[in-house]
């Protein structure tokens, strides 16, 4: 059972899965709408271009008739007719080529964007093996595609039928008419054929093109646990992630533990926070900065090495909070704080210089607590 829910797929395919399968070119595209515009262009530019090919066409056999006994049956002879006719060719045919060079590329483009890759043209030599093959050509997928290739030639036979049975009564008064009113006609009816066919390959190209974007939707599926894999790939691991952080974390709190001792004060709450300041003129401090500050352990642990190293705890509890909320390790004191900041320095710095504390006569008045 956990096999076969571990088998099942059901989930949407990540960004991921999606851009590993269009690096392969495993993109949802219909073979049907390239087809469809090749054609639709093709009859666009015949259409415009049938009278000016037909009278360049018309204009090299005279030409050519006209001077059939100009032309040497010798190899320099022969060469020079053949680029007179591959020239010819190539005018003509150039408007054509160049209709249907745009509509696939415009086809494709339609579908998948801009999209290169030379996965598809890797050798997969596992394709040679004429089992796989075999089974290939017997399998599903293959039996749909014949079915949906019938159908179709099924659907654009009876649209044919149905337009040319229209002209059935039109076709005794072919004998009176001239080769030229004759090659007219046929060409109209031709037209009207590929005309309607058109219209019912655009509607099969878009139903195909759906059903493929279904399957291939299909296909990218997911199950829960390979979208588990896949975040372990790309994340990492949680629980390695976890203990990462949390080596991170020690690293950090020795660094701001060993700072502690080069502080000139700490500010407590007056036990649940402890924040430790730092202000050396030398080093162009613009401000004074806090070099650590904890909660609870951490608190007890920075006044701790505070007692050790003899460095003055002040008791200032709104100072200690706004000094803990809202400024970082490592950062100057914001200038709403200067005068705060300013006059536990200016207390600590007369604390110790004994002298200049015995001429004042007074300890600070604004100070809760002090301890040294």
């Amino acid at each position: 059972m956990a096999e076969e829910s571990f088998q099942e797929r059901t989930e949407q395919a990540t960004p991921r899965r999606r851009q590993e399968a269009r690096e392969k070119g495993n993109v949802a595209k219909s073979r049907e709408i390239p087809s469809v515009l090749v054609l639709l262009f093709s009859l666009l530019v015949f259409h415009f271009t049938s009278q000016w090919m037909f009278k360049e066409f018309s204009g090299f056999m005279r030409f050519f008739f006209g001077h059939a006994s100009e032309f040497s049956l010798s190899f320099p002879g022969t060469r020079q007719l053949f680029v007179l006719v591959m020239k010819f060719m190539a005018i003509v045919m150039f408007p054509i080529l160049t209709g249907v060079t745009v509509a696939a590329l415009l086809g494709n483009f339609l579908q998948v964007g801009f999209l290169w890759t030379a996965e598809p043209l890797t050798p997969k030599f596992d394709r040679l093996d004429p089992v796989s093959g075999f089974k290939r050509l017997l399998s599903v997928q293959s039996f749909a595609e014949l079915m949906r290739s019938v159908l179709k030639i099924l659907i654009v036979g009876y649209v044919a039928y149905l337009t040319v049975k229209h002209q059935y009564s039109r076709l005794p008064d072919l004998v009176v008419l001239s080769v030229g009113d004759i090659m007219k006609y046929t060409l109209s009816v031709s037209f009207d054929i590929l005309y309607r066919t058109c219209w019912v390959l655009v509607v099969l190209a878009i139903l195909d093109y759906g059903f493929q974007r279904w399957q291939y939707e299909r296909d990218l599926k997911m199950s829960k646990q390979e979208i588990k894999d896949e975040f372990k790939q790309r994340e990492g691991d949680p629980l390695i992630k976890a203990r990462v952080r949390k080596m991170q974390r020690e690293i950090a709190r020795r660094r701001m533990m060993e700072a502690v001792p080069k502080a000139d004060v700490v500010i407590t709450n007056p036990t649940h926070l402890s924040v430790a300041l730092r202000y050396s003129q030398g080093e162009k401090m613009r401000a004074p900065k806090v070099v650590a500050k904890g909660a609870g352990f951490l608190s007890d642990k920075i006044r701790e090495i505070a007692k050790k190293h003899r460095i003055p705890l002040v008791e200032n509890k709104p100072l200690a909070q706004a000094l803990y909320k809202g400024v970082d390790i490592g950062e100057e004191i914001p200038e709403a704080l200067y005068k705060a900041v300013a006059e536990v320095l200016a207390y600590v710095y007369r604390l110790k210089n004994p002298r200049r504390l015995k001429h004042s006569g007074q300890e600070n008045p604004g100070m809760a607590g002090v301890e040294g």
